[in-house]
């Protein structure tokens, strides 16, 4: 028994010594071998980790009108689940596919989508891609069809959940849509940034996101005195480019009208300050919706030719050969040759002239207007080949110009022997791109400062409050600020001279513009086709004082015989001039002597700017002027002044008016414009964003207001003036109103004001 006794006893001792040798083992191997691991673990369930997402900067033209920003944004989910549990499927897959437009089938495979691991219906699905980052809109509808379900819900005495809802995001919208879309370029619905400004300043943008670190407990709740990291987001940077929104504009809806009238391939716009470099705007053709990026089909219509594309320029670049030699004193413009044909020394090469018979002996200065081919490789001779080939790379070419823009490309230029000496001196066997084409006029018409291009004005932190202006960057002195000057000069006669200059379709009334025009053969497999050419014209206004330079670009236009003087050239003229009169830049007059130029500087100088009007009240707007005697019209039926032309600070000239916006250019209407001068009509049009038609001469007699998809189209008939008061002395139901508007007017000057017709019309002006 004793025995039996033991034996238990020392079976028992040794099964509870075996126990804690492997408790001690197991503990062992937790706490020291694996402790690491397991702390890490347990830190995972007990820690909680948020991300705070940092806000996308801003990006806005130079006036601060907004072109990038983020906005809110809503995801459809749907809930298989509910939906089945209550039966409305059918109406969630009818109403979704009404208001996204997404495919049914597509629609009812995701409302009976299931869970792969338990295999019922699956409690929440996104409904990609067309419910994706929808915008205030949509999501108005979603509402609606939501108190629809919920009604059912109600008459069928169901359950609470309608099984469909949105998810509050954001998402990067571009207010303007199409405007400027291949400078800003556009992010993924991701978020992740995809081309131009975006792509380019994406880690600027983008900021870094923040974290909130805290101890919880099972439930998820924050531990009381838990250790607690919190690391604010760095929200991203504002950027104000250099572009002007209502430039951009011009230059847009001018290409429009080329683009339809001769369906090329692609076509380009850049416009810049000439002084500073700074991009005033640019634009390519074909287009697409940042917005709606991935309804554009063809990639190309993504492609940036501005800064991406080499092309032969053609006879835009005899300007570099021009100033080269106006630099070297070799340019006699009284000197003569002989147009037509001319053979390379030392080869048994012919090149000639777009006239192949020529114009007989001409002066060289007749040749740079009629862009006499065998003029500009006489000139390459004087040059000769080291010069020349100095002077194209001082201007730029052959090297990336450095533009904040993404995929600029440069092609080296080598002149290896005679033949490409002498092609190169008239733009032939040479590659540019168009930035590197404005930026050598730009230093024509600056003074010879060959400038790096500008695409960013100013970059605010809002995180810290400070602002960082970027100034312009001389790159080197290409010529002397006299032969700029004078090679200006020549330029200018390409567009003066109304009978040979080749630029006379950009001459602009009013304005001294300086220009070339060009038209490129392009090389298909290794050859000329004369079929197919690409047509340019490239310059800047005013001479005197230049204040923008553009380039026009048209790639293979559907006429193979026009050149860049026929399709081009009123592209440029369109653009530049709608853009100084939106700068506020007077038109010159003729001076006939010494007298009246020196009473006409006398003036100028006396010319009281004008004044600041933006964001004040209507009223004081109106008596601040009516107060200085200032002329004005008002626009539109608010009661502030959004926007006003000419630009606060610009000299006014004695009878030059202000207008006063008061609503946005898309919903204002269109003012009644009878008896209007042309000039008066198409300015006040023109800041409108409205495309003008017109017929007749003298004073506006009538109007008629279409729209077309959206755009508004004002055709103008005009009258003269005597035709036009005939016209108003037989109108005896107008007599009345006629004979009230004038004794308002009366009335108005009688108070101080100087107030034109249009503001009567519109009726504003109340405090006479």
């Amino acid at each position: 028994m004793v025995k039996r006794i033991k034996l238990r006893t020392l079976l028992l001792g040794g099964f509870i010594t075996l126990l804690f040798v492997v408790l001690f083992i197991r503990m062992f191997t937790l706490q020291i071998v694996q402790g690491a691991d397991w702390h890490e673990k347990g830190v995972a369930r007990w820690e909680k980790q948020s991300k705070i997402p940092a806000e996308r900067g801003t990006i806005s033209d130079r006036n601060g009108d907004v072109l990038a920003i983020n906005a809110p944004a809503y995801t459809v989910v749907v809930s298989p689940q509910a939906l089945h549990a209550n039966g409305l499927t059918d109406m969630v897959v009818d109403g979704l596919h009404q208001i996204l437009g997404k495919n049914v089938d597509e629609l009812k495979a995701l409302v009976n989508a299931k869970d792969s691991k338990t295999g019922e219906y699956a409690k929440s699905r996104e409904v990609r891609n067309e419910g994706w980052k929808i915008d205030e809109s949509k999501k108005k509808q979603i509402d609606q069809l939501n108190d629809k379900l919920k009604e059912e819900l109600k008459k069928n005495k169901k359950g609470q959940e309608t099984g469909l809802g949105t998810i509050k995001e954001s998402k990067r919208y571009y207010p303007k849509g199409t405007l400027a879309s291949h400078i800003l370029g556009y992010t993924d619905r991701e978020g992740k940034a995809v081309a131009g400004f975006e792509y380019m300043f994406n880690k600027e943008l983008e900021g870094k996101p923040g974290k909130l670190k805290y101890e919880s407990d099972t439930s998820g709740d924050k531990l009381p005195n838990s250790n607690e990291i919190y690391e604010p987001a760095v929200n991203g940077k504002n950027y104000k480019l250099t572009i002007d929104n209502q430039i951009q504009y011009y230059i847009e809806d001018a290409m429009k009208e080329a683009f339809n009238e001769y369906k090329p391939i692609s076509m380009t716009v850049i416009a810049a300050d000439p002084k500073t470099m700074q991009i005033l705007g640019m634009a390519n053709l074909p287009t697409f919706d940042p917005n709606k990026y991935w309804k554009t089909e063809d990639p190309k219509d993504f492609y940036n030719y501005a800064v991406k594309a080499t092309y032969e320029p053609g006879s835009t670049f005899k300007i570099v050969t021009l100033a080269g030699a106006v630099q070297e004193k070799l340019f006699n413009p009284n000197a003569f040759y002989k147009s037509g044909t001319i053979r390379v020394p030392g080869t048994h090469q012919d090149l000639h002239d777009i006239k192949r018979s020529g114009w007989g002996t001409i002066s060289y200065l007749e040749g740079v207007k009629r862009s006499s081919n065998v003029a500009f490789v006489k000139l390459g001779e004087m040059l000769g080949k080291e010069r020349l080939l100095k002077y194209i790379r001082d201007f730029g070419f052959g090297e990336k110009t450095g533009i904040d823009l993404p995929g600029e490309v440069s092609t080296k230029i080598n002149l290896p022997g005679p033949v490409e000496v002498a092609t190169a001196s008239y733009g032939h066997g040479v590659s540019v791109t168009p930035i590197q084409q404005l930026a050598a006029i730009s230093a024509v018409a600056n003074g010879g400062k060959l400038l790096k291009p500008q695409i960013v004005k100013e970059e605010a932190d809002p995180n810290t409050g400070t602002t960082k202006t970027f100034s312009p960057y001389t790159v080197r002195q290409v010529i002397s600020p006299e032969a700029a000057k004078e090679t200006s000069y020549y330029l200018e006669q390409v567009v003066a001279d109304r009978k040979d200059g080749t630029g006379k379709n950009a001459y602009i009334d009013g304005y001294r513009v300086a220009g070339k025009t060009g038209t490129a053969v392009k090389i298909v497999n290794g050859k000329y086709d004369y079929s197919k050419s690409v047509v340019s014209f490239i310059g800047f206004a005013p001479v005197n004082d230049p204040k923008i330079a553009v380039i026009v670009i048209i790639d293979q236009p559907n006429d193979p015989t026009v050149g860049g003087g026929k399709a081009a050239a009123p592209v440029f003229k369109k653009i530049v001039s709608q853009s100084l009169q939106y700068m506020g830049v007077p038109r010159s007059v003729e001076k006939k002597d010494e007298k009246d130029e020196k009473n006409n500087a006398i003036q100028a100088q006396n010319r009281r700017p004008a004044p600041d009007l933006t964001n004040k009240n209507l009223k004081d707007a109106e008596k601040q002027l009516l107060k200085a005697g200032i002329a004005f019209d008002t626009l539109g039926k608010g009661a502030t002044v959004v926007k006003q032309f000419p630009a606060k600070g610009t000299p006014l000239s004695p009878e030059q008016r202000i207008y006063l916006f008061t609503q946005t250019d898309n919903v204002m209407e269109v003012p009644d414009l009878t008896g209007e001068s042309l000039r008066d009509a198409l300015d006040v049009l023109t800041l409108m964003k409205v495309q003008v038609n017109v017929s007749g001469e003298g004073y506006v007699a009538s109007q008629k207001v279409t729209n077309q998809n959206g755009k508004r189209t004002v055709q103008l008939t005009l009258k003269p003036a005597d035709a036009l008061d005939e016209s108003k002395d037989g109108d005896d139901d107008n007599s009345d109103k006629d004979d009230k508007d004038r004794q308002t007017g009366k009335n108005e000057q009688a108070g101080g004001g100087n107030q034109s017709s249009l503001g009567r019309t519109n009726g504003v002006n109340k405090d006479n």
